[in-house]
């Protein structure tokens, strides 16, 4: 079995959350003997060399046809993605790259005219979330239709709405049926005010998939009320947690007496940044020997500091800024308790990486997580007094906090990247053969 799968983010080159998720579901499908093609916007430098597993850099490959003559193929919904001449950034954790982009258009075009010379095309990308999205997106979809013309596999595969025209062309091009992988919406993303034109690619791509998997129930039932998918059409594959670690809690010396509280990811109005920080201030008023961390960037990060400030929290409050690799855990290893105050999470597996350095977590009950996990306390993401009692709760109560972590761990062993890639692999051969 084959598939051609198209992401946005693969580790190390773009390490969000998305890229990690793809990562294991990759790994782990390999393994079941699934031949996996992942194919991503940029890649420089070495590759994994995994069995089963190919990583393709959109940057990297050549045609010998002309890109008129596959612009001349492609579908008129995806034209109309193409003439839309915007600028889009639904994610605020990657730098913008405009001062950049008079260079990088003069090189292109360099580019361009020394490969006609060939008789060779190809198309470049920068790859993140920069100010230009929509137009990396929108050549994406012709490398998508590229792909399905000149490569053999059984299956489609694309992950979340920036991936979905080129699954789509692909299924065009090729006849293969295409999965249209779920992992947040427009409406996660905005807090409920989604962009037009973000939400008419996804909508456009969820409509044109042979099957449609979501991460949640909550997600599923995000996508069938607001873009009109039969629920039939759509399956909920819950998402793990890889548990190989880099570092282990013994192993960091922690230097500071006082307990800390942590938040960590994008530092935007999805997550909830600014109710912990309003939580952090009301628990203050309790217990003064806690330090707050909120690890991560995003758009709201400069407001957040100023509303720190004007509640004179600065000793007692901390920004680290963007963390990766090792940087997480080390911080989820120092770290006595993990809080995910999200407004609206299809999944959110950070709780299941901070569970496993033996930290108690709070969640929202708008997460999909909240589905399945048992062992974490379970707030509205609205109600920042029943939050901040939570925290002076686990601060206090020694007893409690053993109870959740040695739940918590019981509730890890049961969670597995190969229960997903089974499930995954199951509705694989089923789209095949319907």
């Amino acid at each position: 079995m084959k598939v051609l799968m198209f992401g946005w983010e693969f580790p190390p080159y773009i390490s969000g959350g998305l890229g990690t998720v793809c990562k294991a579901m990759t790994e782990h499908l390999a393994r079941l003997g699934v031949k996996v093609c992942f194919v991503m916007p940029r890649v420089i430098g070495d590759k994994p060399q995994v069995p089963n597993f190919e990583l393709l850099g959109a940057n990297e490959l050549t045609f010998r046809q002309t890109i008129q003559s596959v612009y001349k193929k492609l579908s008129q919904e995806t034209i109309q993605f193409l003439e839309v001449d915007a600028f889009l950034n639904p994610y605020f954790n990657e730098e913008t790259y405009q001062e950049k982009m008079g260079s990088y258009l003069k090189e292109r075009i360099d580019l361009v005219r020394e490969m006609e010379k060939q008789g060779v095309h190809r198309m470049d990308f920068h790859g993140g979330y920069g100010r230009d999205l929509l137009s990396e997106v929108s050549r994406y979809a012709l490398v998508g239709s590229l792909l399905g013309m000149q490569h053999d596999f059984d299956l489609i595969h694309a992950h979340d709405w920036i991936c979905y025209p080129a699954g789509v062309e692909a299924k065009r091009a090729s006849g293969k049926p295409l999965i249209c992988h779920v992992h947040a919406t427009e409406f996660d993303r905005t807090g409920g005010n989604p962009n037009q034109e973000i939400y008419n690619i996804e909508r456009y791509g969820l409509e044109n998939a042979d099957r449609i998997f979501t991460v949640s129930q909550r997600t599923k039932d995000t996508v069938s009320f607001h873009y009109g998918i039969d629920p039939e059409k759509i399956h909920v594959v819950y998402n793990a947690v890889s548990k190989e670690k880099l570092v282990e809690r013994h192993q960091i010396k922690k230097h500071l007496k006082e307990k800390i509280v942590l938040f960590l990811g994008r530092v935007t109005i999805q997550k909830g940044p600014d109710y912990f920080v309003e939580a952090a201030h009301e628990v203050l008023k309790k217990v003064k020997d806690v330090r707050f961390v909120l690890a991560g960037s995003g758009d709201m990060l400069t407001r957040l500091i100023e509303r720190v400030a004007h509640y004179r929290m600065q000793k007692n409050f901390h920004f680290t800024g963007f963390l990766r690799g090792r940087e997480v855990e080390e911080m989820f290893a120092l770290s006595d308790l993990y809080v995910m105050p999200s407004v609206s999470e299809p999944f959110g597996v950070t709780p299941f990486e901070a569970m496993l350095y033996h930290v108690p977590v709070i969640i929202s009950k708008q997460s999909g997580i909240a589905e399945i996990l048992k062992s974490a306390v379970k707030i509205d993401f609205w109600d920042v007094q029943k939050l901040a009692d939570a925290i002076v709760e686990l601060l206090t109560d020694s007893k409690l906090v053993d109870q959740l972590v040695a739940q918590g761990a019981q509730e890890l062993d049961h969670v597995s990247w190969d229960t997903a890639a089974q499930k995954i692999k199951w509705h694989y051969r089923e789209v095949i053969k319907s």
